[in-house]
């Protein structure tokens, strides 16, 4: 193993040291400290008090630097922006969640409306014209 990288107690999670993140995006140690007292980035911390970034932090650090450097979104703008996209992640996660409920439910029930009871008259699949 690697004085860069580090593996979780499990095996499973991969971290990458500042040092190696700030080398692989070409940009400054402190940039990434300044984005974490922004509150944009959250590193984990090893035992040590070692910033360790995982991919879900190296994913977060891509958008910032996509909306910095490319679009010209300053961290005001990026904060508002990530909130927005974290907001609308929840709600199509709850989406899905009661779309899923509803499906489930309409299984369970093992009914539906049947032709004769529906409000337009369907023939093969299509609509008929009233």
């Amino acid at each position: 193993m690697s004085t860069r990288t580090r593996k979780g107690e499990r095996g499973q999670a991969r971290y990458v040291l500042i040092s190696a993140v700030a080398e692989r995006y070409g940009i400054h140690p402190q940039t990434l400290r300044l984005y974490e007292r922004e509150g944009l980035l959250t590193p984990a911390r090893s035992a040590g008090n070692t910033r360790l970034y995982d991919e879900a932090a190296l994913a977060r650090l891509e958008a910032i630097l996509t909306l910095t450097r490319d679009l010209g979104v300053n961290l005001a703008g990026v904060e508002v922006i990530l909130r927005l996209r974290e907001q609308l992640a929840q709600a199509q996660d709850e989406l899905d969640r009661l779309l899923q409920n509803m499906r489930e439910e309409l299984l369970a029930e093992g009914r539906g409306v049947a032709r004769s009871h529906a409000l337009v008259p369907v023939v093969r699949g299509a609509l008929m014209k009233l």
